[in-house]
C-alpha cells in the first residue's frame, strides 16, 4: 500500500493511496500516523518562517458590493430555488440562464458600475442557497441517483460496458493485446513493463459543449491514473493471464462523479471481456458543506453542483474487502479525522450496495471464455541455459515450431516463452513441444522418431524438434544389417528406446531394444 498525505498544522490537507484491499480501520490508521509524521516537517517550516521568513502583503477583496448582492438575492432567490429543484440538467441551466437575462435587464440601469459582477453575484446566491440545503435542512440537490449497467454494449470489442449513474453515463471498452503491445516505461526506481493501461476521456459533448477534440488534459490523465489503479490490484498476474490489457472510459454524458463511473464500467467491461479479475471494484464519491469543526455535513454520491459548490470530493474505490484506491480534492484549508472518517464510512456502505445491486446483477462473475475476436496467448518458462536449443541454429528450430503449429513464439532473456495465434488448441501443443525441447532425456524413455540423417555406421533420428539421437548400425535390428541404405532412408519413422546419454549431452539410442 502506498498513501500519501498532506498536512497542515492540525488538518489533512489532502489524500492519494493506492491499495490491495485495505480495511477502512487499517486506512485510518495510515493516515493518523502520515499526518503525525508530518507535524515534525509543519514545525520545521514554521521555524524557517520565524526566522527568515516575509511579512506578507495584504490583499483587498474587490467582491461583490454588499447592498447590490442583497437587492440582486431578494430579487432572483425565489427563481433561483425553482431552478435549482429542476432534476434535468439542461433544463436547469437553461432556467439559470433566463434568470441571469433577468438580472440584466432589471438591474443594469440600476448598478451600472456593477455589470461586471452580476455573474459572480448569482453564482454567490447559487451557492448559498446549496450549502444552505445541505448544511440547515440536510436536503440535497437531488436524491441519490438511479443506477443501471449493460455488459456486451458492442459486439465486435473484446469487452465493453455502460454505467449510468442518474445523468452520468461511461462507456468503457477492453482491448486485449499480446505480449507486444506491452509499454517500456521508466521512474526513478527504473524501467519496468506495463501491461495495464486505463485510459480516460472526457470529450466535450458530455457536458453539451461545442469545441474542438484535443489530447487529453491533466484532468483525464488524472481520473485515469486513478481508475487504473483502482482496478490494478484484482487484475490476474501475467501466468494466468498473459494478455495486456487496455481499458478506455469514454464520458457520454457527465453530472459530476464520472471518475468512479469509469471505475464501475471498467470493471463490468473486464467481466465481460473474460478477464478473470479477482473481485469486481466500484467507486463512489462524498461530499461536504463545511462551516466550521462543528458544523459541518457530508453526503454521498454527489452531483456536479454539490460538487461546484461544495468543499470536497472524496473519491474511494475498492471491492466489498476493502480499498483499492483513494484520491480527494479539497476547497477548504483540510480535514479532520472525524470527517474524514465519516467520508470512508459512507462510501464503504454505498460501494457494497452497488457492487450487490448493480455490477454483480448485471454479471456475477468473468465470462469463461475470451471473444472470438481476440488472439491466442499461451505462456510458458523455461531455463535460461535451455533458450539456445529453443531457438536453434540460425533460428531453424523456433521458426520451424512457427510453421507447424501456426503460431508467433517470442522467448525473452529470461527464459519467458510467449506464444501468439488464431488456435488456442495449437499454442498450447507448441508449448507442449517447446516442454519436450528442453526436457533431459532419461535412459530407458521410448521416442517415435524421424530419420533425419544416414550415414555408413548409423542413422541420426529426431527424438523432439530441434532434438536428436544416434542410432548405431548394432542397434537397428535384432538380425544383422549389411546395408544400412537398404534398412533405412530419411523421412522414415521409427520407435527408438534412449540407451546412454554421454557426458557431453549426446543421446544413444536402440530400435533393437523396443521390438
Amino acid at each position: 500500500m502506498l498513501t500519501t498525505v498532506v498536512s497542515t498544522g492540525e488538518l489533512v490537507a489532502m489524500l492519494e493511496s493506492s491499495a490491495k484491499e485495505i480495511s477502512n480501520g487499517v486506512m485510518m490508521t495510515c493516515i493518523k500516523e502520515g499526518h503525525k509524521f508530518n507535524q515534525k516537517i509543519v514545525k520545521f517550516l514554521k521555524k524557517i518562517v520565524k526566522d527568515i521568513g516575509k511579512k506578507k502583503i495584504e490583499y483587498t477583496s474587490r467582491g461583490v458590493p454588499k447592498n447590490v448582492f442583497d437587492e440582486i438575492m431578494s430579487y432572483v432567490k425565489k427563481d433561483i430555488k425553482l431552478a435549482l429543484k429542476e432534476k434535468e440538467k439542461n433544463e436547469r441551466a437553461e432556467k439559470l440562464n433566463n434568470i441571469y437575462e433577468k438580472v440584466n435587464e432589471k438591474f443594469s440601469s440600476v448598478f451600472p458600475d456593477f455589470v461586471q459582477n452580476f455573474d459572480e453575484c448569482l453564482y454567490l446566491v447559487q451557492k448559498e442557497i446549496v450549502r444552505n440545503w445541505v448544511l440547515r435542512y440536510k436536503k440535497r440537490v437531488d436524491e441519490i441517483r438511479p443506477l443501471k449497467a449493460e455488459v456486451g454494449f458492442l459486439p465486435r470489442t473484446h469487452g465493453s460496458a455502460v454505467f449510468t449513474r442518474g445523468q452520468t453515463q461511461v462507456l468503457s471498452v477492453v482491448t486485449l493485446g499480446s505480449f507486444k503491445d506491452r509499454k517500456l516505461e521508466d521512474n526513478l526506481y527504473g524501467e519496468y513493463e506495463k501491461r495495464y493501461f486505463h485510459h480516460y476521456n472526457f470529450p466535450p459533448y458530455s457536458v453539451g459543449e461545442v469545441r474542438p477534440l484535443k489530447a487529453p488534459g491533466r484532468r483525464e490523465i488524472g481520473h485515469g491514473a486513478l481508475a487504473e489503479k483502482a482496478l490494478l490490484p484484482v487484475l490476474p498476474g501475467e501466468d494466468d493471464f498473459p494478455y495486456t490489457i487496455r481499458v478506455v472510459s469514454d464520458v457520454l454524458s457527465s453530472n459530476g462523479s464520472t471518475s468512479q463511473g469509469s471505475v464501475c464500467g471498467s470493471t463490468l467491461a473486464l467481466m465481460d471481456a473474460g478477464v478473470p479479475i479477482s473481485s469486481p471494484v466500484a467507486g463512489i464519491s462524498c461530499g461536504l458543506v463545511f462551516k466550521s469543526k462543528k458544523k459541518w455535513r457530508t453526503m454521498v454520491d454527489i452531483q456536479g453542483l454539490e460538487d461546484f459548490f461544495g468543499d470536497m470530493d472524496f473519491k474511494v474505490a475498492g471491492t466489498k474487502k476493502g480499498i483499492t484506491a483513494i484520491q480527494v480534492d479539497t476547497k477548504i484549508h483540510g480535514l479532520t479525522f472525524e470527517i474524514i472518517e465519516e467520508a470512508l464510512e459512507k462510501t464503504y456502505k454505498a460501494r457494497v450496495d452497488v457492487l450487490e445491486n448493480v455490477i454483480l446483477k448485471t454479471i456475477n462473475k468473468p465470462r469463461k471464455n475470451l471473444s472470438k475476436y481476440v488472439l491466442k496467448l499461451v505462456v510458458g518458462t523455461i531455463a535460461v541455459d535451455k533458450i539456445k536449443d529453443v531457438i536453434g541454429s540460425g533460428g531453424r528450430v523456433v521458426q520451424k515450431l512457427c510453421v507447424d503449429f501456426d503460431c508467433k513464439i517470442e522467448v525473452s532473456e529470461e527464459g519467458k516463452v510467449f506464444i501468439e495465434g488464431k488456435s488456442l488448441k495449437k499454442c498450447k501443443e507448441a508449448k507442449a513441444a517447446i516442454e519436450n525441447i528442453v526436457k533431459d532425456f532419461k535412459v530407458g524413455e521410448v521416442y517415435k522418431s524421424k530419420v533425419t540423417k544416414v550415414v555408413k555406421f548409423g542413422a541420426f533420428v529426431e527424438l523432439m524438434p530441434g532434438r536428436e539421437g544416434f542410432c548405431h548400425i548394432s542397434q537397428l535390428d535384432t538380425k544383422r544389417v549389411e546395408n544400412i541404405d537398404d534398412f533405412v532412408k530419411v523421412g522414415d519413422t521409427m520407435r527408438v528406446k534412449v540407451m546412454e546419454i554421454d557426458s557431453q549431452g549426446k543421446v544413444n539410442v536402440s530400435r533393437k531394444d523396443t521390438m
